[in-house]
């Protein structure tokens, strides 16, 4: 099973993304956990997770974040914008999938 975490500033709205993106997981048959969790938790989750993914508004935060996730070669990707603003789980997952590839 794959692992997915979204890292956020505040959490509200990323963790509605979180929701749509189970739900697309659910309705395609996928395998996949996918949790929301506050950016400054990053070290915790490291060995954990497959894939990390940055809300748009911290997106400045990258390149220091893809630092730590290189020394367990791990990715750090920033989630689009407009995918974020509208929602839209099935591209967000679709997206984290294929970087999992």
């Amino acid at each position: 099973m794959k692992k997915i975490l979204l890292l956020c500033a505040a959490g509200m709205s990323t963790s509605m993304v979180v929701k749509k993106m189970r739900e697309s997981a659910e309705k395609k048959g996928i395998n996949v956990h996918i949790e929301a969790h506050g950016v400054e938790t990053i070290q915790d989750y490291l060995a954990e997770y497959d894939l990390f993914l940055l809300g748009p508004q911290i997106r400045f935060k990258k390149d220091e974040l893809q630092k730590l996730a290189d020394d367990v070669n791990k990715k750090v990707e920033v989630i689009d914008m407009m995918d974020y603003g509208m929602m839209k789980g099935e591209k967000i997952l679709d997206d984290a999938l294929a970087l999992l590839a």
